[in-house]
Formats: structure tokens, sequence, C-alpha cells
């Protein structure tokens, strides 16, 4: 009986952009909270400065998702292309070419010659993209997904220490931040450790050790150049 199988690369394109996305908001926006209140600015200054740090890493974000995920699909485009012409230009040439593919990988000649006509019958340049150039409907870039996904998580993130900002005042919101924040980066850590399938423990102390060392980075900095009340 056929039976449905959960494969982790389905989620690869748009789950890698929402995890970065997730944990840059809270890292970033968190470091950012406790650096500016270090400096001692008062409440209006840092709730300022969280709403804008949402806001433009949200879209910076979204904006490097985008241009770095066009990027590869544009690749991708330019050699489905130069496949395409290769194909119609010389047929034989490339139909040697899938079959030596798939002797390299363990099919007789006979047997490989087969599946290439099979396969270039059906679809040649399906069959070239997927098995010579490795490229397949789960992988494909997907440019706005990215985008959108990478936007959509950082502002969760970002979320956080925001509503700190506007819930705790004083002495008092350093310490609620970083507390939050590391205990979110360790959530964080773990579920994306478990969606790509690696340790749990390693994902999430490593997410929350760099986002300890930028928020100590930025509170040292505030704490520097800041102007005591």
């Amino acid at each position: 009986m056929p039976h449905a199988e959960l494969h982790r690369t389905a989620h690869i394109g748009w789950l890698r952009a929402a995890v970065l996305g997730a944990n840059d908001g809270l890292i970033s926006t968190s470091s950012l909270v406790v650096g500016v209140a270090a400096a001692n600015p008062g409440q209006p200054a840092i709730l300022l400065a969280a709403t804008a740090g949402l806001v433009a890493g949200a879209l910076s974000m979204a904006a490097g998702e985008y241009v770095s995920v066009s990027s590869q699909a544009d690749t991708e485009q330019a050699d489905l292309a130069r496949e395409k012409a290769e194909l119609a230009a010389n047929p034989v040439a490339e139909r040697e070419e899938l079959i030596g593919l798939y002797v390299q990988r363990g099919l007789t000649r006979g047997l490989a010659t087969q599946v290439a006509d099979q396969l270039t019958a059906r679809d040649a340049l399906s069959a070239h993209a997927r098995d010579e150039l490795g490229m397949s409907a789960v992988t494909m870039a997907r440019p706005i997904q990215a985008a959108l996904a990478s936007a959509a998580a950082f502002a969760v993130g970002a979320a956080l220490p925001l509503v700190l900002v506007l819930a705790v005042a004083g002495p008092a919101l350093s310490r609620a931040v970083v507390a939050g924040t590391l205990a979110l980066l360790l959530v964080l850590g773990a579920l994306a450790a478990q969606l790509g399938g690696a340790p749990l423990g390693r994902g999430a102390v490593r997410v929350a050790f760099w986002g300890a060392l930028a928020m100590g980075a930025t509170a040292l900095i505030g704490r520097l150049v800041g102007t005591p009340v």
C-alpha cells in the first residue's frame, strides 16, 4: 500500500528564512533595547528605538532575502534555458549524458538507456534539470515566499522586547529583556533543531550563546557612550 512520507527538505525554503528572521528579530531588537537602556535615555527613547528596530529590521530582512533568493532563481532559470538550448541543438549528446549519469549511479548500460529514453520522451528538460542540474520542485528558489516568511518571522521575534518595553520600566527592563530573550532563544533553537533533524540541546545552546553575546556587547557600548541620568 502507498504511504505518505514527510521530508524536511520540503520546507527548507521558507523554514530557513523563518528561523533566520525570528532569531534575528529577537536578538537584534533585544540587543538594541538593552544597549539603549544601558545609556539611561528614558522609556520613550527606548520604545522608539525598539519600534524603529522592528520596522527597519523586518523590511531589511525581506529585501535581503528577496535579492538573495532572486539571484538563486535567476541562476536556476539561466541553467534551465541553457539546458533547453542544448537539448534542441544536440539531443543525441544530451541523451548520452543522461545515460552516463544513470550508469554512474549504478544502473547497467541497458537499463540506463531505457530509463533515459522513457524520461526524455516524457519531459526531457525536467529529467536533465533533476538528474544533471540537481533541481527539483521542492528546492527551487521562491523569492517572494522567502521574503514574506523572513519579514513576518523577524516581526514576531522583535515583538517580545517591544512588549517588554511597554510593560516594564526602569532598571528592571534590561533584566526582563535579557531573561525573556534567552528563554525564547532556547525554545527557538530547539524548535529549529527538531524541524531540521539536529540535536535539540546543541541547537538551543548555540542560538542562546550568540544572543547573549550580542546583548552583552550592546549593553557595554551603551554604558561606554551613553549619558548618565
